[in-house]
């Protein structure tokens, strides 16, 4: 491990915090866990103590005693005095993310490196909070962290010089996959994944098919381990939407990341999915989704336009991300492979259906909806005419 991050903090006990310390202490490093909640502390405490012992049970681990011996509880930031890299996984409030890191700032010494984990807030903005905006950069683990290969590192624009490259080392060395990305809303992930549910959202909302066929074709055509509507409910609409939301907000109400107002309605219902036993589904009973008759021509034909409609708008978004320098062709492989288990690549999707395949479709749906969500990127448009390999 890089003796320089030898001792970790992390602000908040929920989920996502825990998660990352398991990861952290796993690796070796002596973990910190601040909550100013004492109950969130003690289940997180009752949780890794669970799961290690299962871990070790399962010879995951050669022993759990060592890991939970590594992980500290406290309710006062003072404690993270001597810590060398402090990782934030609390609400997604500027304000209060803000707010955090100018306490950090007065305990924490001046090597200390600030990570925020949050998945749509600007790195940037995070760091105009601090005396030193140098040191703070973006570290986002996807949930649930111990399991979810895939880190997104963000730099800010005022982080400093080697920081990322640092991080990516230190990531690595925690077993996980990172990938280096531009501070932009949605980072990776949230951006490239919005398609996924936003067309599937519109071809529900056009009455082209209903959510279970959708979700069917998808799964049983093409190839993703859940479909959009299944894997909204499982996110949570509280979750699902607000990213949506924030990600169209940030990119200054751009038209191809609108929300749905059928997904908006379910919100307001208070019907988050899973979580709440109803959203798109009612969880009362066991979900289940239709098993398609692929050997009838009418029902694989409709299957399958649902498909190439939602993988073209994804692997478009991935050649938009491109074209942009939000991340390297790799990382965008990796991010969408490791990060939301696609069955593959956007762009060796891309190279399997030929991007003159993908250019034809997107110029069809632009010339029937003539809107801003269907118009090529230019990068695309050039592989396309000319039939080129990514």
């Amino acid at each position: 491990m890089l003796n320089r991050y030898k001792n970790i903090g992390i602000i908040g006990a929920g989920a996502m915090g825990r998660g990352i310390a398991q990861v952290a202490a796993q690796a070796g490093a002596n973990v910190v866990i601040f909550d100013l909640n004492k109950d969130a502390l003690d289940d997180a405490k009752d949780s890794l103590y669970k799961i290690l012992n299962r871990l070790e049970e399962k010879q995951r681990i050669s022993s759990a005693r060592e890991v939970l011996d590594r992980i500290s509880y406290v309710t006062e930031l003072k404690h993270f005095s001597d810590t060398h890299l402090v990782i934030e996984a609390i609400i997604e409030n500027l304000e209060i993310k803000q707010s955090v890191f100018k306490d950090l700032e007065k305990i924490v010494s001046q090597d200390c490196i600030l990570a925020s984990n949050t998945s749509s807030l600007s790195i940037t903005s995070i760091a105009s909070a601090c005396k030193n905006p140098e040191r703070v950069i973006g570290i986002h683990f996807f949930n649930p962290a111990p399991l979810m290969a895939l880190v997104e590192i963000i730099p800010a624009i005022q982080t400093g010089e080697g920081l990322a490259e640092d991080m990516i080392k230190l990531i690595k060395e925690w077993h996980k996959a990172p990938v280096l990305v531009k501070d932009t809303p949605g980072f990776i992930v949230n951006r490239v994944a919005r398609p996924f549910y936003s067309e599937a959202l519109r071809i529900y909302e056009e009455g082209i098919a209903e959510k279970e066929f959708i979700d069917a074709a998808l799964t049983q055509v093409g190839g993703f381990r859940m479909g959009p509507f299944t894997l909204m409910d499982y996110i949570g609409h509280d979750v699902n939407y607000v990213v949506t939301e924030s990600v169209y907000n940030a990119f200054y109400q751009d038209s191809k990341y609108t929300p749905s107002l059928s997904q908006k309605r379910l919100l307001e219902a208070n019907w988050l999915g899973r979580k709440s036993g109803r959203g798109f589904y009612n969880y009362e009973n066991e979900l289940d989704l239709p098993k398609l008759d692929l050997q009838d021509e009418q029902e694989y034909k409709k299957a399958k336009e649902i498909v190439d409609r939602v993988v073209v708008m994804l692997i478009h978004e991935a050649i938009d991300a491109l074209y942009l320098g939000i991340a390297n062709k790799e990382d965008l492989e990796t991010a969408m492979t490791k990060g939301v288990n696609y069955p593959k690549g956007l762009f060796a999707w891309c190279n399997e259906l030929g991007a003159d395949y993908v250019l034809a479709k997107l110029n069809t749906l632009y010339a029937y909806y003539k809107e801003e969500r269907y118009r090529p990127s230019p990068l695309l448009t050039e592989y396309g005419l000319l039939n080129k390999k990514f």
